[in-house]
């Protein structure tokens, strides 16, 4: 029986766009469970390509200022999850592994392009552990992977999540919860800047990384007010579960791999990385100042520690 994570689909270029001095083309691609995922990547110009991976509630282009800061060194091709950015909500949350595996279906029609160049998967918190999960299955998929800040949970915690899931009882952890009360609507764009401005998740970030999250993870509803792509539930969703069988599917991990953290991200971060090297002790661990959005605080000295890890033989 085949798989239907490889059967033929159409992936396919829609328009090419300028945003924020760079040009992109946008793609699409219906999956079997009927919602669209969609997403944006450079032209290619035959440079190493960054396969990207958002953050949960994010889109690909909140990080736009870190792109600006990498574009003339890389392509970069950003994937947007079910129910971010401009992909389709979707129904119920398909899962952490059905979403890396979406995320493999899409980059096998478009990787050939990229033959020639040095393909690197990077991720971010949620995206860095369907990166982990895509690379663990596919040696071939990159050549390298960088993840930053991934949110991985130490295996204690995952045992603890397993009997609360059993019982129902894991939608109701304070992570799920914060999300499910997160305010969706605003005015408009101005008035959700100035309400988010260094303010809970968002202390820390720049001007420009603030107004990425705004423009590129927002938009007008049909009543006129300025919405979140991504709904709080879905957010929630993704918070009140787990990809279940990450412990036993990262030992298969063979593409090199690279760790960005913060320094001050979540304590349990740490724990798990930690956890990590025991079982893999030349896995590069590198710590960067800043929380778990690092990226969105310091870009520019963050775009030239990816430079430079970038240029590490591994």
């Amino acid at each position: 029986m085949v798989s239907k994570i490889f059967q033929p689909i159409e992936c396919r270029d829609l328009s090419v766009e300028v945003i924020g001095g760079i040009e992109w083309l946008r793609w699409q691609y219906r999956t079997p469970e009927g919602f669209l995922l969609t997403g944006l990547r450079t032209v290619p110009r035959g440079l190493p390509v960054l396969h990207f991976i958002h953050g949960n509630s994010y889109s690909g282009l909140t990080y736009l200022p870190l792109w600006q800061e990498l574009a003339n060194d890389y392509d970069i091709f950003l994937h947007d999850a079910q129910g971010h950015g401009d992909s389709e909500h979707g129904g119920r949350f398909v899962g952490w592994q059905r979403s890396s595996e979406l995320a493999e279906t899409v980059w096998r029609q478009f990787r050939p392009e990229y033959e020639s160049v040095l393909k690197i998967g990077v991720g971010h918190s949620f995206g860095g552990i369907l990166t982990s999960l895509y690379g663990a299955r596919d040696s071939q998929a990159f050549d390298r992977i960088l993840l930053l800040d991934p949110i991985l949970f130490p295996r204690h915690l995952l045992r603890w999540a397993t009997s609360l899931r059993l019982t129902g009882l894991y939608r109701f952890n304070p992570y799920a919860r914060k999300a499910k009360k997160r305010r969706a609507e605003w005015v408009n764009a101005d008035a959700a800047f100035a309400s988010l401005q260094n303010r809970g998740m968002f202390r820390g970030w720049t001007d420009e990384a603030l107004r990425a999250y705004v423009e590129h993870a927002m938009t007008a509803n049909q009543q006129g007010l300025w919405q979140l792509k991504c709904a709080p539930e879905r957010e929630a969703e993704i918070f009140s579960s787990y990809a279940t069988n990450l412990w036993q599917e990262l030992p298969a991990l063979e593409v090199p791999t690279q760790i960005l953290v913060g320094d001050s991200t979540y304590p349990f971060v740490h724990q798990a990385l930690e956890q990590w090297q025991q079982f893999a002790p030349h896995l590069p661990i590198t710590q960067t100042q800043g929380g778990h959005c690092f990226m969105q605080e310091r870009p520019a000295d963050v775009a030239n520690q990816v430079r430079s890890l970038l240029e590490l033989k591994l």
